[in-house]
């Protein structure tokens, strides 16, 4: 065979219209494609050569360099661009007929373009040959199918093996962002204008707003006659020429006038640069208000005794830092008993807030946690200030508040009383002494009072170091004397449960603070595995502590007085309903359900050896009144012994009631120590305390009456614990009549003691007797009316309370519906157009949540 002359006419003529013309297209675009890639090969130098003295010129690299060496460089290039422009033209070789096609033809497979070019040599004539070859081309042609254009391949690393092009695309590149067009009038105006810039100076300056502005870095050439900027703004000039022909006059800097190219603006005013290409420009400062800081809502307890503290920072450019500093309000501290004497000075407290790493800082809402259960000021009045500074260096006028410092509540009265002559002792160490009386006091009974007795060596450890010290205690001896004290009724009031429960602590702090950093979802998987199992082994020990329990579960009762239990697969469900919060990114309404869990383990703590079984029967809410008013005597009793060491100051019972709330000192264990019932103890003496305890011997009498085997029974029976309690209280009000209040206060917490014991008892004899219902329920009102219902037609629950123990609410986001209700609840409760017996029965559904 034998190629033809003119392979590509001859391909458009025996081949169909269409397909000759995507051969025919691809062939003429990949012939464009070798003449752009025989072009850069030859002038890649002189193209790099232009593009780097564009960049070169936009940044104005001409106005810095003299005169005669800008023309020096300008020789340089003019040259080396001509004799690349020569290299280039004396190697450029266009590509030849049928360079196209052969490098289309090697990308097919078989090199149809190739064979279909070709023509047979012999066999004309032969019908077997010429079908041969009609099949031969058919194949061909139909391998030209995906026939398509070639990209140039421009190939020139080998070229430039030191990347100048690059160089030279990165230059103008910087050009086009830092530079401008404008800059690069003073080359082209060198041919016409020659002169004048040989005969004027030039001049550059910038100005940079400072940097928590966040705006960029301006060029004073290219800004208006008037503009403005942040305070603090840096302002750099570069003068080039002849010394003294162009000057500088500024009023924005506040100093006095001196020709300096770097200045800073703090004012309003001018700057001017005088000279034969000088301008002047207005400067105005813009606006830079101080920042603002809020406290919204008072400050809030959480159940580990941690300090929480709403708050709201905003600012015009962002927030740079803020401090709530925490210092003692004396005139709204009681002062009685060992606070009559003057408190020693202490540093305030500063609590740094936490603000957020990346994103927005000119609103931040959040929330102030700190745990100062063990500071000095817990328990107190204090005053609460909220500062906030700008980058600028601004500070906000302080948000004040008065709050009393939260710290860990504890239920066990000798924890109580111990923390509170803790707090005494840390007020003025002056209080020593008396401290140490009070303690050995309500410790004279070690076997009642404490379930082993480390901790009452340890306390009469601390005891014997205050008594036997040779004057005042030391700063060290202080604090070392308030952290055993601390660890004492931290052991009282935790037992066993004291390293449980502070895993959990951990767990729910390191939870929160992932909320508060936007944890990623491994990390939130982590640490919510980790708060599980910090759970789970906490009411593992609050089950163990309590013993077996009747109803066959493992999970100790919560929420007694409603009658309510928290089970495992409660628990389970909220914590994954936190976890899946955290992940959808609705960290606030995940914090609140993380305030729930904490509030409801911390309700079984406060729960745990109440007793089991239902607590709605007139029995057990009787047990519960002789209790309460048991511990206020006990309290008013103890308020009479400091009486006996002359402690109390005449006058000070009524000021006892205005630094903290009754509910206050009771739940920061200062009720031992201030008197909290003081208004049915002044003006009484020992016998009508004896009346008192005369009076609730007879009511646990006629209860016992009244109770199914409150009369009688063994040692471990209702009838036993109920005998103990009065046998007790026999002893408590013998000792009130002879003046013995040291032992009336042990024969009051025997009585108390064996009341609970009591109550435990009757609580699992209700349940037993639930069980042994539990197969009749609902036989005795088929077919007639519903009995037993409230007014609402409701039916009392398992639990013997009225209302259903079903759930009331099915769906996916049930949590959320629980807090619109609350939402209303309290939206009702603030209607003032309301009478007050419906306010009074909104605010008791309140209390149920």
């Amino acid at each position: 065979m034998e190629p033809d002359r003119d392979p590509a006419r001859h391909l458009t003529e025996t081949l169909d219209r269409p397909l000759a013309r995507r051969v025919s297209t691809a062939l003429r675009a990949t012939g464009a494609g070798l003449v752009v890639e025989r072009l850069a090969q030859a002038f890649w130098p002189a193209f790099s050569l232009v593009v780097f003295a564009v960049g070169l010129a936009m940044l104005g690299v001409q106005d810095a360099l003299p005169l005669w060496a800008l023309w020096a460089v300008l020789a340089v290039f003019g040259l080396a661009l001509i004799l690349s422009l020569v290299f280039a033209l004396r190697r450029v070789r266009l590509p030849a007929q049928g360079e196209a096609m052969a490098r289309v033809d090697a990308q097919l497979p078989g090199r149809p373009l190739q064979a279909l070019s070709d023509h047979a040599l012999v066999g004309a004539g032969d019908a077997a040959s010429e079908a041969i070859w009609t099949a031969h081309r058919n194949r061909m042609i139909q391998r030209l199918a995906p026939i398509r254009a070639v990209a140039p391949t421009l190939n020139l690393a080998p070229r430039d093996p030191f990347a100048l092009r690059l160089i030279a695309l990165t230059t103008l590149g910087m050009g086009l962002v830092f530079g401008s067009f404008e800059r690069m009038g003073s080359v082209t105006d060198l041919g016409d204008a020659g002169s004048e810039v040989a005969m004027g100076p030039i001049w550059e300056g910038w100005v940079r707003p400072p940097a928590y502005s966040g705006k960029p870095t301006l060029y004073l050439g290219d800004l208006d006659p008037n503009f403005e900027v942040p305070k603090g703004a840096d302002v750099t000039l570069r003068f080039y020429g002849e010394d003294g022909v162009l000057t500088l006059r500024e009023t924005v800097s506040g100093d006095a006038p001196a020709d300096r190219p770097d200045f800073q603006i703090e004012q309003p005013g001018e700057i001017e640069i005088d000279g034969p290409t000088g301008r002047l420009w207005g400067v105005a400062l813009q606006p830079d208000t101080p920042p603002v800081a809020e406290l919204t809502g008072p400050m809030t307890r959480a159940p580990s005794g941690e300090a929480r503290q709403e708050f709201r920072l905003t600012d015009d450019f962002g927030i740079s830092r803020a401090i709530l500093t925490i210092t003692r309000d004396l005139d709204a501290t009681a002062r009685q008993y060992g606070y009559v004497l003057p408190p020693e000075p202490r540093e305030e407290i500063s609590v740094p807030v936490m603000l957020p790493q990346t994103g927005d800082r000119r609103e931040i809402e959040g929330l102030i946690a700190e745990n100062l259960a063990q500071h000095p000021f817990a328990g107190l009045p204090v005053h609460l200030s909220l500062s906030a500074w700008d980058e600028a260096g601004q500070e906000s006028t302080a948000a004040l508040a008065e709050s009393v410092l939260p710290t860990r509540r504890f239920f066990d009265p000798l924890a109580a009383a111990i923390v509170d002559q803790r707090r005494e002792l840390l007020w003025n160490r002056e209080n020593a002494a008396r401290a140490a009386q009070v303690l050995r006091a309500v410790s004279v009974n070690p076997s009642e009072m404490f379930d082993e007795m480390t901790s009452y060596i340890r306390l009469r450890e601390v005891i014997g170091q205050i008594e036997g010290r040779d004057g005042l205690l030391s700063d060290a001896q202080v604090e070392e004397i308030a952290a055993t004290l601390w660890d004492i009724a931290l052991d009282l009031e935790d037992g066993e449960l004291k390293e449980a429960l502070a895993r959990l602590q951990r767990a729910q702090e390191r939870l929160r603070q992932a909320m508060h950093d936007g944890a990623t979802p491994e990390e939130i998987e982590e640490l919510m595995q980790e708060l599980r199992e910090a759970t789970r082994d906490y009411m593992q020990q609050l089950a163990e502590q309590q013993g077996p329990q009747d109803d066959g579960t493992d999970m100790p009762d919560q929420g007694q007085d409603q009658g309510q239990q928290i089970t495992q697969d409660q628990l389970q469900e909220l914590m994954d309903r936190i976890q899946e919060l955290m992940e959808q990114g609705r960290m606030a309404e995940a914090q609140q359900l993380m305030d729930m869990l904490a509030e409801m383990l911390e309700n079984m703590r406060v729960t745990q050896g109440q007793g089991q079984g239902g607590q709605g029967n007139q029995g057990m809410q009787g047990l519960q009144d002789t209790l309460r008013d048991q511990q206020e005597l006990n309290d008013d009793t103890f308020s009479d012994l400091q009486d006996q060491f002359g402690e109390n100051q005449p006058g000070q019972n009524d000021q006892s009631q205005d630094g903290q709330s009754e509910e206050e000192r009771g739940s920061e264990g200062q009720g031992q120590n201030q008197g909290q019932n003081q208004g049915e103890g002044a003006g009484g003496d020992q016998r009508s305390l004896s009346e008192r305890q005369q009076a609730l011997r007879d009511a646990l009498r006629q209860q016992r009456r009244n109770l199914p085997g409150g009369q009688g029974g063994g040692e471990e029976s209702l009838g036993g614990a109920l005998d103990r309690a009065d046998r007790a209280m026999e002893e408590a009000e013998r000792a009130l009549r002879e003046g013995d209040l040291s032992g009336a206060l042990d024969g009051q917490a025997e009585a108390m003691e064996a009341l609970r014991e009591g109550m435990r008892q009757l609580g699992e004899q209700q349940a037993q007797q639930q069980q042994d219902q539990e197969g009749q329920d609902g036989q005795g009102s088929a077919g007639g009316e519903p009995q037993g219902r409230d007014p609402l037609g409701r039916r009392p629950g398992d639990t013997g309370r009225f209302g259903s123990d079903d759930e009331f609410y099915e769906g996916e986001d049930v949590y959320r519906r629980a807090e619109e209700l609350l939402d209303e609840i309290r939206r009702r409760t603030e209607d003032r157009e309301r009478t007050a017996e419906g306010r009074d029965y909104l605010n008791r559904l309140l209390d149920q949540f």
